[in-house]
């Protein structure tokens, strides 16, 4: 199961997330001061959500530039699941905003203040023009990375809050709708829980060890256990060591006789796991059918 990935020169991907903090950076500003201004939550709170897409580029930028490092005798297996954390990290704060401006939309609900809806409109339009700029940048960059996309989806769902932000400023133009600011608030803030609760899982599931979605365990061990000599295959860990990196160590199971052939089955057990499943990194511990372990589980360390 081969991954493609678009790839990007890490420089340059660099430069495009250095241009949107700056871009996020500036719009958050303008945003909070115009909701105070205007007297608009759903600025404020298309801020806020600014203010955490800038937090996030900041982590996202920090966290590429120290996945580049190599293994040392403290990272054995490297740096690279620090952007796994950065997209943690993120998807975290998406859900501790979105459960903040609903609170707020809320109490505003019930008693709706004055909004001054040009400049929800005005600052809404320039939003929208930020967030899509930015989206734009990491697009392609989200394809092949946690870390990216948890970047990517923050700046979509700011471009489709700030469309929001824009249509409540021009209810508020037109028919004094006051009660639509909070109402989009909260819109915004289940769309953003929306999105983060959908896509949390996967970082969860990397930093828990969880073997890669798009490789079937059992598939794995079935197609160890018809290499020929292999009698059984139990003990099977398999893991993302980074993003894109699979890895696997089992104990195999041979006849007595096909130990002495046991480089020759490694191999061919090593070529099938990197051409059928990508599994580049395998360590294969190999067991005589008379010394093997008894009642051993193939999943884990059991028995």
């Amino acid at each position: 199961m081969p991954h493609d990935h678009a790839h990007i020169d890490p420089e340059s991907g660099d430069k495009r997330v250095g241009i949107a903090i700056w871009a996020n950076g500036l719009l958050t500003v303008a945003q909070i001061i115009g909701g105070i201004l205007s007297g608009s939550l759903a600025l404020i709170a298309d801020a806020l959500h600014n203010f955490s897409d800038m937090a996030s580029l900041i982590i996202a930028f920090a966290a590429r530039k120290i996945a580049r490092r190599p293994a040392d005798e403290r990272m054995t297996f490297g740096y690279g699941r620090v952007e796994i954390v950065a997209a943690l990290i993120n998807y975290t704060t998406l859900i501790v905003i979105g459960f903040y401006l609903i609170y707020e939309g809320g109490m505003r609900m019930i008693d709706p203040p004055e909004v001054m809806g040009w400049t929800v409109v005005i600052l809404g339009v320039i939003a929208l023009v930020v967030d899509t700029l930015t989206a734009m940048l990491t697009y392609s960059m989200q394809k092949g990375s946690v870390n990216i996309r948890a970047l990517f989806l923050h700046n979509l769902s700011d471009a489709l809050a700030s469309v929001a932000v824009i249509v409540g400023g021009t209810l508020i133009i037109l028919y004094d709708m006051r009660w639509v600011d909070p109402a989009i608030t909260i819109g915004i803030a289940l769309y953003i829980l929306y999105l983060a609760f959908t896509e949390i899982g996967g970082p969860i599931r990397t930093l828990m060890l969880g073997s890669p979605p798009d490789i079937d365990g059992n598939e794995v061990v079935d197609a160890i256990e018809k290499i020929d000599g292999v009698i059984e295959v139990h003990h099977v860990h398999l893991w993302q060591m980074q993003e894109h990196i699979a890895a696997l160590d089992c104990h195999v199971v041979v006849d007595p006789v096909s130990l002495e052939k046991a480089e020759a089955i490694k191999q061919n057990i090593k070529s099938m796991l990197a051409d059928r499943f990508s599994i580049e990194h395998s360590t294969l511990e190999f067991e005589a059918r008379d010394d093997m372990h008894d009642d051993a589980e193939v999943f884990g360390h059991g028995p």
